[in-house]
This record gives structure tokens, C-alpha cells and sequence, in this order.
């Protein structure tokens, strides 16, 4: 039995969490799954907990707008193509030939 350092109940030593407070009580790192009794950096490789998944956030996130850029690139050709009959090609052109969008993220 181990006691909760918040409300200071008895759990048990596999407990992940307080019973009653519901406290985290066991933390696994996020890089080698090591399983410690306190956050912040692993005791095994010396990862810290919120670099590392603010780091895997960011990198996620950068992927997400690449994806959405590109679907908007091609949804913007498919609008320009089913617009050809009444703009006779010229948008398509435009978007074809002209220059680049600048993005101003």
C-alpha cells in the first residue's frame, strides 16, 4: 500500500490513480514507456514530460497544415476547372501559369 501524496489515502501499490481523489499516482514516460511514481523528467533516459509532448503536438500540428494546404490547393484547381466554361480558362490559366501564393502564416 502506498499513500497518496494529495489526500493522503491508502491505494494500492498498481494503483494509477487515487481512489478517492483521483490523483495520478503512477506516470509512464512518453519516450520509453518507463513507469515512475512522480512527473516531470523520466528517472531511465531524462525525458521531460511536457517538452517531449509539446514537441510531438507541434510536429503533428505542422503536419495537419500541410495536409490542409493541399487539399485546398486541389479543391481551388477542381473550383477553376468546372469554372472554365464561363471564365473560358482564364482562372485556370491564372492559377496554372501565374505566380505562386504566398502564405501568410
Amino acid at each position: 500500500m502506498i499513500k497518496c501524496p494529495k489526500c493522503k489515502a491508502d491505494a494500492r501499490d498498481i494503483a494509477r490513480f487515487c481512489p478517492r481523489c483521483h490523483a495520478t499516482l503512477r506516470f509512464q514516460c512518453p519516450a520509453c514507456s518507463h513507469e515512475q511514481r512522480q512527473g516531470g523528467k523520466c528517472d531511465q533516459c531524462g525525458v521531460d514530460f511536457l517538452k517531449y509532448v509539446g514537441a510531438v503536438v507541434a510536429g503533428k500540428k505542422a503536419e495537419a497544415d500541410m495536409i490542409h494546404d493541399r487539399i485546398e490547393q486541389r479543391s481551388d484547381l477542381i473550383k477553376n476547372v468546372l469554372w472554365v466554361p464561363i471564365t473560358g480558362g482564364f482562372s485556370l490559366m491564372r492559377q496554372l501559369f501565374g505566380p505562386a501564393k504566398r502564405s501568410s502564416k
